[in-house]
Order: C-alpha cells, then sequence, then structure tokens
C-alpha cells in the first residue's frame, strides 16, 4: 500500500510540476518535438533506401545467352548444371522466339526490323536470380564457363558500383538516426536539469524531512514520461500525415517505377511507436540522471 501511495502521489506530482514550470516544460517538449521530427526523417529515410537497395538487388540477374544451334538435350543438360550451384535462387529459361515477341512488343521500329529478318538472330537465355547480389560476379563466371553457353552478362561495374553507392547511404542514415537519438537525450536531460535546478531547495527540503531517495526520484521520472509523451505528439502526426500525403503526391514512387516508397500502412505507425517509444525513455532517462548525477542524490 505505501508502495502504490508513493506511486500515486509521484504521479500526481509529476502533473503539477509539468504545470507549474510551464516556460521549462515548454522548452523541453520543444527541443524534444524538433529532434524527434528529425530522427522521424532519418528512420523513414533510411528504411526506404534500404528497400530500394533490396528491391534493386533483386531485379539485378545473370543473362546466359545458349550457343546458336544448340539442342534440346544441350539445354537439359545446362539446367542439370544450373541447378547444382547453391548460390542461384531460381532462373528462367527463355527461347529466341519469345525474346522477339517481347522486343516487338516495346517497339515499332524493332517490330518492322524483326519482320524483315528472315531468321530470328536472337539467341535462346537463362534469366538467372542469385540470393545474394555479391554473388552475381562468381554464379557469371561459373555460368560462363560451361561448354553451351555463349556469353553470359550481368552489367558488371555498374552494378558493383549501384550497390555500393546504396550501402553507403543505407549506413550512413543508421549512423545519423543513432546520432539523432543521443543528440535528442542529451537536450531533453539538460533541459530537464534546468527544470530540476531551479527546484533544488525544494528538493533539499525533502531530504531534510526525510523524504527518501526514491520518493524524491520518482515524480521527476514521470515529469520525463510526460515531457516525453507530449514532446513525441507533434513529431507523430507529421510523420504519420506528412508521409502519406507524400506517398500520394508521388504516386508511391520516385523518378520511375522501379524505385518505389515503402507503402504507410503499416510502416508509418510502426515509425509513430518508435518516436513515442524514444521520447518516453529519453526523458524518463534524463530526468534520472538529472537527479541521480546533477544533484547528487
Amino acid at each position: 500500500m505505501k508502495a502504490l501511495r508513493i506511486l500515486s502521489r509521484s504521479i500526481r506530482d509529476s502533473f503539477k510540476s509539468v504545470g507549474r514550470n510551464f516556460s521549462l516544460s515548454i522548452a523541453a517538449i520543444t527541443c524534444s518535438t524538433i529532434t524527434l521530427i528529425l530522427v522521424a526523417i532519418a528512420i523513414i529515410l533510411t528504411y526506404n533506401v534500404q528497400e530500394i537497395t533490396l528491391s534493386l538487388e533483386r531485379e539485378l540477374t545473370v543473362v546466359a545467352y545458349v550457343k546458336k544451334d544448340s539442342e534440346d538435350a544441350n539445354i537439359r543438360t545446362i539446367k542439370k548444371e544450373l541447378d547444382q550451384i547453391p548460390e542461384i535462387d531460381k532462373y528462367v529459361f527463355k527461347s529466341k522466339e519469345e525474346w522477339k515477341a517481347e522486343m516487338k512488343n516495346e517497339s515499332e521500329t524493332l517490330n518492322t526490323t524483326l519482320d524483315y529478318l528472315e531468321e530470328n538472330p536472337l539467341l535462346d537465355s537463362f534469366i538467372i536470380t542469385v540470393k545474394d547480389v555479391n554473388d552475381l560476379k562468381g554464379v557469371t563466371e561459373k555460368v560462363r564457363s560451361y561448354d553451351f553457353i555463349s556469353s553470359a552478362e550481368y552489367g558488371e561495374g555498374m552494378v558493383e558500383n549501384l550497390v555500393g553507392a546504396f550501402d553507403i547511404v543505407s549506413k550512413g542514415t543508421i549512423v545519423i538516426v543513432i546520432a539523432l537519438i543521443l543528440v535528442t537525450a542529451f537536450l531533453i536531460s539538460n533541459t530537464i536539469k534546468l527544470t530540476i535546478f531551479s527546484r533544488k531547495n525544494e528538493i533539499e527540503i525533502m531530504r531534510l524531512v526525510g523524504t527518501s531517495n526514491t520518493a524524491i526520484r520518482l515524480p521527476f521520472i514521470f515529469e520525463g514520461f510526460i515531457l516525453g509523451v507530449l514532446g513525441s505528439i507533434i513529431p507523430i502526426l507529421v510523420t504519420i500525415y506528412g508521409y502519406i500525403i507524400l506517398y500520394d503526391k508521388l504516386g508511391g514512387h520516385i523518378i520511375s517505377n522501379i524505385i518505389t516508397l515503402v507503402q504507410p500502412f503499416n510502416f508509418i505507425f510502426f515509425v509513430a511507436l518508435i518516436l513515442l517509444g524514444v521520447g518516453c525513455i529519453v526523458g524518463m532517462f534524463g530526468s534520472y540522471r538529472a537527479v541521480r548525477k546533477y544533484l547528487k542524490i
């Protein structure tokens, strides 16, 4: 019962404290709001970059062209050899007639040109998808060595540069998210320190009358929690409505249909929960740290 009484009194005092120290509370909330908006932007950017990278990697394939005049038995041999490569996720055989029909549908010029030719100049091929984009080069070299394969290509050079660039951006945005969370913790902690310092005499009186350290700390910890919640409200609303509006305005794509944004639901609500969690935890931690270290309780 005593613990419940202390807890209820601490929660009540924390709400009163937020109202009594309104200007400092507003400063802490504003600080939290600004930094959490930046955190939200960084999280959204990071996740979208990672998803775009994975999407592009899934589109990267090895195209292996079968030698001209190869027979069905030769194609079956190639299939058996491809089945022996563990790095391959899947492969699809595409005949030269399928290539011809596809190319004719893409361009009127190609349609006219291919109709003019008496013999189909295209080659049968295998479209190969690997489990890991880093295996593209190794798989390509293996396939090139097969007897009935004339050539195998995967965009050598460009692929490595593209994947490397996205990897740098992805890692960079993760570092930014972590840095912003640390900055948020630092700023809120120092703002709360000012709040606590302004009430130093009040805390000293509480200690003189025999109030336990736990009873002194709890109101400040709950106050930090309240400030964290209030500071995360605007970032959550900005994040949810801002991302949905941006997604609708861009049609879910950037530049082209190849680069797509993550769909708002349920991703954006997951980000909102992260912001709420960061705001609450950082607020409570900042309060605890300020009371424990700054006032040496």
